[in-house]
């Protein structure tokens, strides 16, 4: 029998956020029960499940050895820390555990497809916006037609202290221009918190550069909080600037290409453990 994947959250007071995650970690039991690999997640903080429960549920069930992944799109220090102390913490309560740990999702290639997906989805799904007349006047014109290259993409990442993780997003926002979105007219970086600039200031730059119409993406796995935050400060600059067209894409989520890329994470751990 494989031994089982383990997938680690950093955890968050946000119950949306833990219910998606809950579905991902079904979802991926459902692929890899054909594989007998059994699949339990947990954060190391905040949310339930627990990191805790979720290894001593999987040690009762008689795994002593288990694949462990980070659900983090970036190389965050405080993940970077927080996972591997978590689990020696762990190992002290279960003396016989070992762990091998597979790499963070990062900046795949299927990863940025997935954004792609979502970015094309927030530029059909509404219909172009338009001025408000001053004046009264007619209403039943055509309304402007904005073309990709008038379009901007803000990239939005969760923010971090840590200068490294916030320079990973950066280098995934210049993969993703140069590999799915060269046709528009720039894809900024912007972050929630924590580091400038925010999401008000991406959508200002891209202004600035001419842009009529600006999409934000979030780089996130999951709904929740953040997401929230994300679409409340975008929508709240749209408000202010009424010329603008702004729209906000859905974070990457519970899907199968997802689950792809974690599986390949887990069969790459896997090459160095026997069973």
């Amino acid at each position: 029998m494989k031994p089982p994947l383990l997938l680690i959250g950093q955890g968050s007071h946000d119950d949306s956020g833990s219910a998606e995650f809950g579905r991902f970690v079904h979802r991926l039991r459902c692929r890899l029960d054909q594989t007998a690999a059994a699949v339990s997640g947990g954060y190391i903080s905040k949310a339930r499940p627990r990191l805790s429960d979720s290894i001593a549920s999987l040690v009762a069930h008689g795994h002593h050895r288990m694949v462990a992944l980070p659900l983090s799109l970036t190389g965050d220090t405080r993940i970077g820390v927080d996972i591997p102390a978590a689990m020696a913490r762990e190992q002290e309560r279960h003396p016989m555990l070992t762990c091998d740990y597979g790499r963070p999702l990062g900046s795949d290639p299927r990863v940025l497809a997935l954004l792609a997906e979502r970015l094309a989805d927030a530029a059909a799904e509404v219909a172009s916006l338009r001025l408000v007349p001053a004046a009264a006047g007619p209403f039943d014109d055509e309304p402007e037609r904005i073309e990709i290259g008038e379009t901007a993409v803000v990239l939005v990442g969760d923010g971090s202290t840590s200068p490294a993780s916030n320079a990973d997003v950066h280098r995934v926002s210049r993969l993703f221009w140069e590999t799915h979105a060269h046709e528009y007219m720039t894809v900024e970086t912007a972050f929630v918190s924590l580091t400038p600039p925010g999401v008000p200031g991406g959508i200002e730059r891209c202004r600035r550069l001419g842009a009529k119409r600006v999409i934000v993406v979030p780089y996130l796995l999951f709904a929740g909080g953040v997401l929230d935050r994300v679409w409340a400060q975008a929508m709240a600059y749209a408000a202010g600037h009424p010329d603008l067209d702004v729209r906000c894409a859905d974070v990457i989520g519970d899907c199968e290409g997802l689950a792809d890329v974690v599986i390949e994470r887990y069969e790459e751990a896997l090459s160095g453990i026997a069973w």
